[in-house]
């Protein structure tokens, strides 16, 4: 098995081999893996199912001990491959609270964050097939 990360890698079953794609994961792929699925009223605005995370996104943690809890979200961290919500806090043994990481994969975005432009571009575009499916589907009708 190799020990540098390979674009080619497709999937495997095997746990060992997804977990080593994680860890050894180049940056660029790393954003694609903290993303979260966009509640329904989303989904139908911008045509997307999933979006990458961001900093001050609301969410709506969906499983775990923190399941229900809505918050923004104070950091992601890329290394981990985790966020922090703001309310979802634990304690630690002195006592101190601190935030929960939470796997971006349990979560729900509710509320977008717009403060980047490269964002809202992304966004604004619509997808090209959607758009070639619907003129198909109009003409087989007629």
């Amino acid at each position: 098995m190799k020990k540098e990360f390979s674009i080619k890698w497709i999937s495997s079953r095997q746990p060992r081999k997804q977990r080593k794609y994680r860890y050894n994961a180049p940056m660029h792929v790393r954003q694609r893996l903290v993303s979260a699925h966009l509640e329904k009223a989303l989904r139908k605005e911008y045509n997307k199912r999933t979006l990458t995370v961001r900093k001050g996104d609301e969410v709506k943690i969906m499983r775990g001990q923190f399941r229900g809890t809505r918050g923004k979200i104070s950091k992601v961290d890329m290394k981990r491959l985790k966020v922090y919500v703001e309310n979802a806090k634990m304690k630690k043994v002195s006592g101190q609270e601190v935030e929960a990481p939470i796997d971006p994969s349990n979560v729900m975005i509710t509320k977008l964050n717009f403060d980047d432009k490269k964002r809202r571009k992304f966004l604004a575009r619509k997808p090209k097939k959607e758009e070639k499916k619907g003129e198909a589907k109009e003409t087989k009708k007629k």
